[in-house]
C-alpha cells in the first residue's frame, strides 16, 4: 500500500504547477520548468522544478534540484521549507489542504483558454515547428549578435538558425505594453541520436543585443540530458552553460566536438556519449558553475570518463575572449589542457 506521504506528493505532483504557483509565487515557468531562486521561494533562477514528467522516464513531475547549493526533492519539501514546517505532519495538513482546493490557474488578460489552443506550448513538437520556421543564420540579426560577442559563427554548423518574429510570452516582470514578437537567435537541442528535443531562444533587439525584455532567454521542449550539440559525439569533448560560452571555446578549437547544456543544472544532467572519455567543461565562475563541475565528477569517475576543467579568468569564457583577447584566451587553454589535446585541438586564426 502507499504510504500518506508518497500517496500525497503523487497528487501533488499531478498539480505541479498550480503548486508552485502558490507556495513559489516569485519563480515563474519556463518550458516544462519553474524557476526560482531556492525552495522557500527567494526571487532568482538557480532552483529548477519540472512541471511535468519526461516521457523517457529520466524525469518526473514534482522533482527538483537547486544548482547553487546541490539541494533537492520533492514538492512536500517544497511545502515545509515556504512553510517553515518543523514535523512532516504539519506538511502533510497542508498539503491535504491544499489539494481540496480549486486547481483553476491565473489566465492573462486577453488570452484563451486551455481548451482553445490549436497546440500544445512548450513540447518537442512545438519546439520541432519553430525550428523548421527559423532560417540560416548567415546576413542575419543573429549573426550580427554574435560578432557583436566576438564570436565568427560558421554558419553551416546547423545548431544555430534565426527568426525574424519569434512569440514572447510576457512574464509578471514585463510591463504591460511589452511586444509579443521579437527577432530571436533560435539553437536546436537535440538527443543522443541527434533528433530535435527542444530549442532555446534568445530574443534580439535590432538595435543593440538582447531584447529589453524580462526574460530573453528561455528553453522549450524535452531538456534533462540533452543540449545544443556542435560536431558529433567523440572521445573528447568540451561540455559547457551557455551557448556563447561553447561558441567562444569554438572559435579557438573548431574541431572539438562540444554541448551547451543552457544553465549549470542541465550542464550537470547531460548525457554521456558512449565514445566519450575525456570531457573538458567550461564552467561559469559562480557557485552553481562550482556545484555543476562537482555533480559532473561525482557521474563521470565510475564510467572512467576524466574530467577537465576549463575555468574561466572572468565569469566565463565569452568575456575572457571579448576583454582578454583571443591570445591571452589561447595561452590560458593551452596551460589547462592535456599536451596532446592542446596540439590537436587548440589553433590560432591567422
Amino acid at each position: 500500500m502507499e504510504s500518506p506521504a508518497r500517496e500525497l506528493a503523487r497528487r501533488l505532483a499531478d498539480n505541479a504547477e498550480a503548486v508552485c504557483r502558490h507556495y513559489l509565487p516569485n519563480g515563474r515557468r519556463e518550458g516544462r520548468y519553474w524557476l526560482v531562486g531556492d525552495v522557500r521561494g527567494t526571487p532568482g533562477r538557480s532552483l529548477y522544478l519540472l512541471l511535468s514528467s519526461s516521457g523517457d522516464g529520466r524525469g518526473r513531475a514534482g522533482k527538483w534540484t537547486d544548482a547553487a547549493s546541490g539541494e533537492h526533492g520533492d514538492l512536500l519539501d517544497v511545502i515545509a521549507a515556504s512553510c517553515g514546517h518543523a514535523e512532516l505532519r504539519e506538511t502533510l495538513a497542508e498539503a491535504r489542504r491544499f489539494l481540496s482546493m480549486p486547481m483553476s490557474m491565473p489566465q492573462p488578460a486577453g488570452s484563451r483558454s486551455p481548451r482553445s489552443r490549436k497546440a500544445s506550448t512548450g513540447t518537442p513538437a512545438a519546439a520541432r515547428r519553430l525550428w523548421d520556421g527559423s532560417k540560416p543564420i548567415a546576413g542575419t540579426l543573429a549573426a550580427a549578435y554574435l560578432a557583436s560577442r566576438g564570436i565568427d559563427i560558421d554558419p553551416g554548423n546547423g545548431a544555430i538558425r534565426f527568426h525574424p518574429r519569434c512569440h514572447y510570452r510576457a512574464s509578471s516582470d514585463d510591463p504591460p505594453d511589452v511586444r509579443p514578437a521579437w527577432p530571436a537567435m533560435i539553437a536546436a537541442v537535440t538527443d543522443d541520436a541527434g533528433q530535435i528535443s527542444g530549442v532555446h531562444r534568445t530574443w534580439l533587439d535590432p538595435a543593440s543585443g538582447k531584447a529589453p525584455v524580462a526574460c530573453p532567454r528561455r528553453a522549450m521542449g524535452n531538456l534533462l540530458g540533452h543540449g545544443v550539440r556542435f560536431g558529433p559525439a567523440a572521445d573528447v569533448m568540451a561540455a559547457g552553460e551557455g551557448i556563447e560560452t561553447l561558441l567562444s571555446l569554438r572559435e579557438l578549437m573548431p574541431d572539438m566536438p562540444m554541448i551547451a547544456g543552457l544553465s549549470a543544472a542541465h550542464l550537470a544532467a547531460i548525457h554521456f556519449p558512449q565514445p566519450l572519455r575525456r570531457l573538458y567543461v567550461a564552467r561559469d565562475n559562480d557557485a552553481a558553475g562550482s556545484w555543476a563541475m562537482k555533480t559532473l565528477i561525482e557521474r563521470a569517475e565510475p564510467l572512467g570518463i576524466a574530467i577537465v576543467p576549463l575555468d574561466p579568468r572572468l565569469d566565463d569564457l565569452n568575456s575572457d575572449l571579448v576583454r582578454t583577447g583571443r591570445e591571452e584566451m589561447a595561452a590560458r587553454l593551452r596551460a589547462l589542457m592535456l599536451p596532446l589535446d592542446a596540439v590537436r585541438f587548440l589553433v590560432r586564426k591567422t
